[in-house]
């Protein structure tokens, strides 16, 4: 697998501009899994590798994208995860025309087990929860319970009859579009990826989740510009200006944290970034959390009723923003910093 070191933002950029503005949104049939081919197409899916020189341009990508669409960010960031997932474990030789995904979730009343096994190949039963994009891609990297008791990384075709959708349960309004049903498994073959528990202890797990923050921070800007816009006009809003004064600091803030983490993570790709990666998550939601605020209260009813793209960003933004575990993340931080020797946050 060849990846591109030196990716080309304007193509994407010129890409993803004739799909900004369309009055509705990506069908979930067609439109969406026809982007991404077309993504594909260009190869703007060889992203940089985190960690590797190049991690900031990742993010920038991703970000942008997710300006763009957040069903298509979605699917994009879970087809990039995966081709990182592969190279890291090195596995990029399964790697294969289609889009991939990516489903690691693991509740507690749905887990995926290895019921047998010949050499690489495995079959696994069970059932797999929060599947994104399961209607729209072709194969995926999901996590499953081997005969010890441990989590162990396999590829699995999507065209296999062995595997049903479930969508019953998702009644989502935002993030509509990428459908993350559940998916049963009988006796379904999949290959063996990478050794058992690498997936959660190789360093390119907790690289992959500041990439998601990239996302939160792309829909954040691109909802920030409508206000900018805004108080560009001839007309003085005070109340507007200072709504924008609000959501400068904040974007400011965030990504200022996104660039120190990526330049951290570039230089230590084989450290341990869990905390890294977790203050910039905590950065960056706080900021998103406060430009969703401050650009409602600024603009009013009118861009959500008569712009298809503020809305869609509007409504898919606070539920793509809950893939952080909220107060949850922040007392496992708190624990992490009171570690860290006193004289840390000094200028």
């Amino acid at each position: 697998m060849s990846i591109v070191q030196d990716f080309n933002l304007t193509t994407l950029d010129r890409l993803l501009r004739s799909f900004g503005e369309r009055q509705q949104p990506l069908n979930l049939d067609t439109q969406l899994p026809q982007l991404i081919q077309a993504l594909r197409a260009d190869h703007l899916d060889l992203l940089p590798l985190p960690g590797q020189g190049n991690t900031l341009r990742r993010w920038q990508t991703l970000a942008r994208v997710a300006g763009c669409d957040l069903a298509l960010a979605k699917l994009y960031e879970g087809h990039t995860d995966a081709l990182a997932i592969l190279a890291e474990c090195g596995a990029a030789h399964y790697v294969a025309e289609g889009t991939w995904g990516v489903w690691a979730a693991e509740p507690p009343d749905a887990r995926t087990f290895i019921t047998a096994r010949e050499g690489a190949q495995v079959r696994l039963n069970g059932r797999k929860a929060w599947c994104s994009g399961a209607l729209q891609i072709d194969r995926a990297l999901i996590t499953a319970w081997d005969e010890d008791g441990q989590t162990q990384l396999v590829a699995i075709e999507l065209s296999q009859p062995s595997q049903g959708l479930n969508i019953e349960h998702w009644q989502a309004v935002g993030m509509a579009t990428t459908a993350s049903v559940d998916v049963e498994f009988t006796d379904a073959p999949a290959t063996l990826v990478g050794s058992p528990g690498q997936y959660l202890s190789r360093a390119g797990f907790w690289q992959g989740g500041a990439g998601i923050a990239a996302c939160w921070y792309g829909a954040a800007e691109a909802l920030a510009d409508y206000l900018r816009e805004h108080c560009r006009k001839p007309r003085p809003d005070p109340h507007a200006n200072a709504h924008l004064g609000a959501v400068d600091a904040a974007l400011f803030g965030a990504r200022a944290a996104l660039r120190e983490c990526a330049a951290w993570i570039d230089r230590q790709p084989g450290a341990d970034a869990s905390f890294e990666v977790r203050r910039t998550r905590a950065q960056v939601e706080q900021a998103v959390e406060q430009v969703i605020s401050h650009v409602g209260r600024a603009l009013g009813a009118t861009p959500f009723c008569r712009s298809s793209h503020f809305a869609r960003l509007s409504a898919d933004l606070p539920v793509f923003l809950r893939q952080s575990h909220a107060e949850r993340d922040l007392a496992v931080l708190g624990e992490q910093s009171a570690q860290v020797p006193a004289g840390a946050w000094q200028l």
